[in-house]
């Protein structure tokens, strides 16, 4: 049984464990031999906790026999190392946290751990999660399972190649320009950002706090439906955390789709989407069409200028929030400093990487004296303006879809030494983080043995519609039980 149980989703897995086919120790000790296989050609970890997984699964049983199981009892997860979680390493890919240890839980942890969930560990992903490709992180690159030459794409890319590889069924992510969405599509698995404020920020180690949700990669809609409803809520320790009653997510991925509105994304389709990309999309979306849905082009005329706009705003606030970490209170503190400048000076010159630099940089020049009207006062009145189109066209559409991406998975080394280029990868994804707005992306099909994504996204706390939208094209297809070759 254990030769099977990686290929499981968490669906199965919870049937399986329900009704007692096998254990949560089975489970756990069949994942922690995969990923002592696999994880040297992938890098997709920095910490793996196993003694603590273990025991955690012992736990596990121990409450299912006594009738004391929580929705996610017995069942394994592993968290994007950007969560703190409580005596574990906690390092956000970064030599600055190298040997940080989190005193105590981030809200999305504690909350998976109280409903019973398993850690396997803590995933590699790009530094301080600036990055998408997964090759800015002080651990080095994580490695595509698709094609080991490739990226998983990023920031999230160790938590989409562990999932890819069937190293764990679900593991959480962040998402502040795509994040999620783009390393899901090109490791074929599900990415699902939530609304801005449906998930707690509390423990998430912050990038840019005004885009920054938390999310799932998962196999399946229904394992990040599952999840989502465990993850999402109000938490009085976030002051971005919305007050609003969470429904049940796996309860709705079942309803028909015929007379949904799909939006599809004019810009979505231009020069810079590969010609393949396209052809999987538009078939996605003529599945979509054939089970009931109702396809019309929408506008968002302000959609090109979202990347710019986005480097902007989110440099911005990653020069703020990173400027805690100066060697005085925790973190990398260089050695034999002459003076207190000289030791913030070398402990944030030697703890961040080449990329987090140029954030911080660019971020520390568009908020300066003289700068600030010209750079960040003008990106978010633009910003307001991609919000609005999207407002209008959810008036007549439920809906928004188009490509996660505008490739499939590059070399890796093929962008980093071009960052234009390499935030051009972000181009389809960022709307929705500027706008607040849900997005997830499903994989629907192949380009040259690579994963395409579809993506949809919508409206404010439309994660309900998103979703059944998403499992009914998976119903539709066989994308999801795509496995690299080497991985079965």
């Amino acid at each position: 049984m254990s030769q099977d149980l990686h290929l499981q989703t968490l669906t199965q897995l919870a049937v399986g464990l329900g009704n007692g086919t096998f254990s949560s120790v089975d489970i756990t000790e069949a994942l922690l031999d995969r990923i002592e296989s696999h994880n040297g050609a992938l890098n997709a970890f920095i910490t793996v906790t196993a003694e603590q997984a273990l025991a955690d699964a012992q736990r596990a049983d121990a409450a299912r026999a006594s009738g004391n199981a929580g929705p996610l009892n017995g069942l394994p997860i592993v968290h994007k190392d950007i969560f703190c979680t409580r005596d574990v390493l906690t390092t956000c890919a970064s030599r600055m946290l190298e040997n940080f240890v989190s005193p105590y839980d981030a809200t999305v942890v504690r909350r998976m751990a109280e409903a019973g969930a398993v850690m396997l560990g803590k995933s590699n992903m790009d530094e301080f999660a600036m990055g998408s490709s997964n090759e800015t992180s002080y651990f080095g690159p994580v490695m595509n399972p698709w094609n080991l030459e490739c990226s998983p794409g990023g920031s999230s890319g160790g938590s989409a190649a562990a999932v890819a590889a069937r190293l764990t069924p679900a593991a959480t992510g962040t998402d502040t320009g795509g994040s999620i969405r783009q390393p899901a599509a090109l490791t074929g698995t599900v990415g699902l950002k939530p609304t801005y404020g449906r998930v707690s920020r509390y423990g998430m180690i912050a990038f840019a706090s005004s885009l920054d949700q938390a999310g799932v990669i998962t196999r399946s809609t229904t394992d990040a439906a599952m999840l989502l409803g465990v993850m999402a809520g109000f938490d009085e320790r976030d002051s971005t955390s919305i007050n609003q009653p969470v429904p049940d997510y796996v309860a709705g991925l079942d309803k028909s789709l015929k007379g949904l509105r799909v939006g599809i994304v004019r810009q979505h389709f231009d020069a810079g989407l590969d010609e393949n990309c396209g052809v999987a999309v538009k078939e996605a979306l003529a599945l979509l069409e054939a089970q009931g849905a109702i396809l019309t082009e929408v506008d968002l005329p302000n959609l090109e200028l979202s990347v710019p706009t986005y480097y902007v705003v989110a440099p911005a606030e990653c020069s703020s929030n990173l400027s805690r970490f100066d060697g005085v209170r925790f973190g990398h503190r260089a050695k034999d400093a002459e003076d207190l400048f000289d030791l913030y000076c070398r402990s944030r010159g030697e703890g961040f990487g080449a990329e987090v630099k140029r954030r911080i940089m660019t971020g520390t020049y568009v908020l300066s004296a003289g700068y600030y009207d010209a750079y960040y006062l003008k990106a978010q009145q633009v910003r307001q303006l991609i919000a609005d189109d999207f407002r209008k066209a959810f008036a007549d559409v439920d809906v928004i879809a188009g490509s996660t991406a505008p490739t499939p998975a590059f070399k890796l080394g093929a962008k980093t030494d071009d960052p234009i280029t390499m935030y051009l990868s972000d181009i389809y994804t960022i709307g929705a983080n500027l706008a607040g707005l849900p997005g997830i992306s499903v994989p629907c099909g192949l380009v040259d043995g690579l994963p395409v994504g579809l993506h949809l996204v919508g409206a404010h706390f439309g994660e309900e519609t998103l979703l059944n939208c998403a499992h009914q094209y998976e119903q539709a297809t066989d994308w999801n039980d795509a496995c690299p070759e080497g991985y079965q």
